[in-house]
């Protein structure tokens, strides 16, 4: 990687940096903190949460018939969401430790807080649930099939991407067979290939 790139990349992760700590400022400003695992609202906000609270009834029946018609389509997808969590946590649990590879934190990806929301009714907050699962077990699986791409094939492709995995900065360029030849031999001798930073 060229000194360009990298020094590009150090700022990237400088401004994501900076970003985090914004949100982090603009959650005080919301009135809640994170407190022994947990989400601490203050009174007040919480008081003012409650009045926003829409009533599972008047929610319900103030549905579009076409979104609930639609409901069996979208909560059905919980069957292939669970069976492919559930092969991704033993493709990670029997393969990686032979590629000798750093796991993938499931916990890192299924964020379950919105549940501590008074705002939301409980259709809300279990919506909000199958979100948060569904998203999150698409996220971990990315991160894996990322740690598995870097680990079997880490060259980049020759047209941009709209958007890359986190693995992809540290692959060889396109096109770059001189790069790709040296990382192949630097571990060929070794009984797995490690993950590179």
């Amino acid at each position: 990687m060229n000194s360009k790139v990298s020094a590009l990349l150090e700022q990237i992760d400088d401004l994501e940096d900076r970003l985090e700590d914004e949100f982090e400022k603009h959650r005080t400003e919301l009135g809640f903190v994170n407190k022994n695992g947990g989400i601490v609202f203050d009174e007040k906000i919480l008081l003012e949460h409650l009045g926003l609270k829409t009533g599972l009834l008047e929610y319900v029946l103030n549905l579009r018939l076409m979104v609930v018609l639609t409901a069996p389509a979208i909560y059905g997808m919980i069957i292939p969401f669970v069976l492919i969590d559930l092969t991704v946590v033993i493709y990670q649990a029997v393969c990686f430790p032979v590629y000798g590879l750093e796991p993938v934190r499931r916990s890192d990806f299924l964020v379950f807080d919105r549940r501590h929301l008074v705002y939301l009714n409980a259709l809300e907050k279990f919506n909000c649930l199958y979100c948060t699962y569904a998203n999150g077990v698409i996220g971990f699986i990315r991160e894996v099939a990322a740690r598995t791409e870097k680990y079997w094939c880490p060259i980049k492709h020759a047209r941009r991407l709209h958007y890359v995995h986190s693995q992809y900065r540290h692959f060889e360029d396109y096109g770059d067979g001189d790069a790709y030849k040296r990382w192949i031999d630097s571990f060929k001798e070794k009984p797995s290939r490690t993950p590179r930073s």
